[in-house]
């Protein structure tokens, strides 16, 4: 079964820790690590898109850009509401490759209507693993034309429900060439 809402990768960063482009990546047995997770996605969600600055994928993909000159998840969180027209989505930052079906699962079982819906592991809350309802937009344009960028304040003036999850590994960030090589070995036997 797949889901009906739309999945949202967020693959705009600027990857300065990584040194280069983390979404072009090799990883697995793809081109890019956006092509594997948009590949992993596309078997949960019936819609799955890549927002980003630019489209820059060497494969066919929906891309949605900023509406803003500004770079943050906060920019991409607008952007996406104004883009698509949906009541929620399923966002991820497209550097997370090991966030799993119980982790998409337990966010979508949630009936509740709450602005947003939000993974939290072991090590803090995860913005970019969750569930955003249109609920939030005018709160999110607020904090925008004010400048508040930071995704964590946004949820903590929003109606925001944080689901915990004990396995800190799934939440793996890839930002470091260390933490690359080290997900390339735990990705491929």
């Amino acid at each position: 079964m797949k889901y009906d809402i739309p999945a949202v990768l967020f693959a705009g960063g600027k990857s300065s820790r990584m040194g280069k482009d983390k979404t072009l990546l090799p990883f697995a047995n793809c081109t890019t690590l956006s092509e594997f997770q948009y590949s992993r996605l596309s078997k949960y969600f019936k819609e799955v898109y890549l927002l980003a600055k630019e489209d820059k994928f060497d494969f066919t993909v929906p891309v949605i850009t900023d509406n803003y000159p500004q770079s943050s998840p906060l920019v991409g969180l607008v952007s996406m509401f104004e883009s698509l027209n949906a009541d929620k989505f399923f966002v991820l930052s497209v550097d997370a490759p090991f966030v799993n079906e119980k982790v998409i699962v337990s966010l979508l079982a949630y009936n509740k209507k709450y602005d947003a819906l939000i993974a939290k592991g072991p090590n803090g809350i995860e913005p970019l693993c969750g569930v955003y309802r249109r609920s939030i937009l005018p709160l999110a344009k607020k904090n925008l034309e004010v400048g508040d960028h930071r995704l964590n304040n946004l949820l903590k003036e929003a109606d925001t429900q944080f689901i915990v999850f004990e396995d800190a590994s799934v939440f793996t960030n890839l930002n470091h060439p260390h933490e690359y090589e080290d997900a390339l070995k735990r990705i491929t036997p």
